[in-house]
């Protein structure tokens, strides 16, 4: 069969969970029967463009001012290259921008792809764009597609006719390279005590402030510990500025956009999530293959608990409940690894056996 290029909508490639889940699907499709190509929205270098490139695809930047230039811009674009049979786009309710672009570029097969259980609307005018957004996802598309069952609920309002592919990792790569780095944290920063991490962009929904307040009541009961935040974004400076000011310098780093990010979750004694929403985080799958505890707000979905004892919801209503369990215990550390990939595989988290049934997909369409 010809090559089949299928235009992905991502806004920027960054390293962040739905775009990090695309990465595993693309690394492990047959690029010699397709092909991704990325719409970003921005001319900044973003951190997968270089292996984009490697595996063959490209990066096409649109630029505008606002979201109805960038609508048609992108329907400019997918008319002047008409060889784009398909257009998957993964950006919530922005998803409605660019499947009306493609309609109007005659586009046939329009994918909206959900990631997301919610969207922090608050203001009426917000709302009101919501609820176009999700009237017009629901229209315009001709193929959806959810991480999960809240996620399709979501933005589909059913999960009816909705494919729902699970965030998927790398599962045995994962586990192996987690087995041989369970001193990683050590040895790379020299650190004792307690390790605790949290992965994801630097900005208001992650609710790194809420981890902050963890650590000033760490420091203040004298626990050893040391906090990694990895991950960039906007509100980085304002950040190490709390940091400095609540004298919390020695026990938590600011790591950055990092390769290593396995490794990490290996050395690491607990992952916290503090989010103030969230849909199904493809960091929550990456921490269980390698065995790590999470505690997790219970404003995530459920749907990332795997069954591994491995996650346990709190309530961001008492930092001193977080703070006494991350003290109280390190219990199921070591996980039976050979439980841990054959759960991940039977519930649909492997990377491979997932990009097999985006392929099909595609090739159907």
């Amino acid at each position: 069969m010809a090559l089949q290029r299928v235009l992905q909508v991502v806004g920027k490639m960054d390293r962040a969970g739905a775009e990090t889940m695309l990465m595993n699907l693309y690394r492990n499709i047959d690029h010699s029967q397709i092909q991704f190509d990325f719409v970003t929205f921005t001319d900044q270098k973003a951190d997968y463009d270089a292996e984009i490139i490697e595996l063959g695809g490209r990066i096409i930047p649109i630029l505008a001012n606002n979201p109805i230039e960038r609508m048609l811009k992108l329907q400019r674009f997918l008319k002047n290259n008409p060889e784009y049979k398909i257009v998957h786009a993964h950006m919530s309710l922005s998803n409605a921008f660019h499947l009306l672009a493609a309609k109007g570029a005659g586009v046939k097969h329009r994918i909206s792809h959900s990631h997301n259980t919610s969207n922090g609307q608050s203001s009426v005018v917000k709302k009101l764009y919501e609820k176009w957004a999700l009237i017009t996802n629901r229209q315009i598309a001709t193929d959806k597609i959810a991480c999960g069952k809240l996620a399709a609920q979501y933005l589909f309002g059913t999960t009816k006719d909705v494919l729902i592919l699970p965030n998927a990792v790398d599962v045995d790569t994962m586990i192996t390279k987690a087995g041989h780095s369970r001193d990683y944290l050590s040895k790379t920063f020299k650190d004792d005590g307690l390790k605790i991490i949290q992965v994801g962009r630097l900005n208001e929904v992650k609710n790194h402030q809420f981890s902050l307040q963890i650590a000033e009541e760490l420091k203040k009961r004298n626990i050893d510990f040391t906090m990694y935040f990895v991950g960039q974004g906007p509100l980085e400076e304002s950040l190490k500025a709390t940091v400095d000011d609540k004298n919390l310098t020695d026990q938590v780093r600011f790591l950055g956009v990092r390769s290593d990010i396995t490794e990490i979750m290996a050395g690491s004694d607990y992952m916290i999530m503090p989010s103030l929403h969230e849909g199904f985080p493809v960091v929550l799958v990456e921490s269980q293959a390698t065995g790590l505890n999470a505690l997790v707000s219970d404003q995530v979905s459920k749907e990332v608990d795997l069954g591994l004892e491995l996650v346990k919801f709190l309530s961001l209503n008492s930092v001193e409940n977080w703070v006494e369990h991350l003290i109280s215990s390190k219990e199921h550390r070591y996980h039976n690894e050979t439980h841990i990939a054959k759960s991940l595989k039977s519930q649909g988290f492997d990377a491979a056996t997932n990009a097999q049934k985006l392929s099909q997909i595609y090739k159907s369409l």
